[in-house]
């Protein structure tokens, strides 16, 4: 136990973090009584999409990089939320490279904050999973502590099942 109180299922009053996230996700994180902090504490990171062009996917992973670096810089835990169809190649090759390049960047950083015992993981998200569950799962991964799950890609929905990732 690394001294921070486990977080009840469906409430995190108090907990601050930095959304850049959809809108429906924000609602959800903000119902569920987290405060919306400025980039470089905890941050949770929805990766835009869908992106059909170069120069909008390079917007997108610069935006990202940007807020990812202001959490790593505080040692701060990361959370990335992906589509589970542009992590699987379904929605155009641009969705598919940013999300993929997403995971990989995750996992990078990862190991960089493990020696700070921050904490940082991906969440693929299928367009039918219910905006509570998704927050339910960020919040948790958020809140890890060095002996949590780290460097790993959460497939909600089951839209991996049949499919080989690495």
């Amino acid at each position: 136990m690394d001294g921070r109180p486990p977080i009840a299922v469906g409430t995190v009053p108090g907990m601050h973090a930095h959304l850049d996230v959809p809108a429906d996700l924000r609602a959800g994180f903000l119902a569920a009584g987290v405060v919306e902090t400025d980039a470089g504490g905890p941050t949770v990171i929805g990766v835009p999409g869908p992106l059909s062009d170069w120069p909008a996917t390079l917007d997108a992973l610069t935006a990202v990089f940007t807020k990812a670096k202001a959490a790593a810089v505080s040692g701060a835990p990361v959370v990335f939320v992906v589509s589970s169809d542009a992590l699987l190649g379904r929605t155009g090759a641009t969705d598919a490279m940013a999300a993929n390049g997403v995971v990989s960047a995750a996992r990078t950083l990862a190991a960089e904050l493990r020696k700070q015992g921050a904490p940082v993981n991906c969440v693929a998200r299928p367009a039918t999973t219910p905006v509570d569950a998704i927050v339910r799962l960020v919040l948790h991964l958020l809140n890890g502590g060095a002996d949590d799950p780290t460097g790993e890609v959460v497939q909600l929905g089951g839209a991996q099942i049949g499919k080989a990732l690495s």
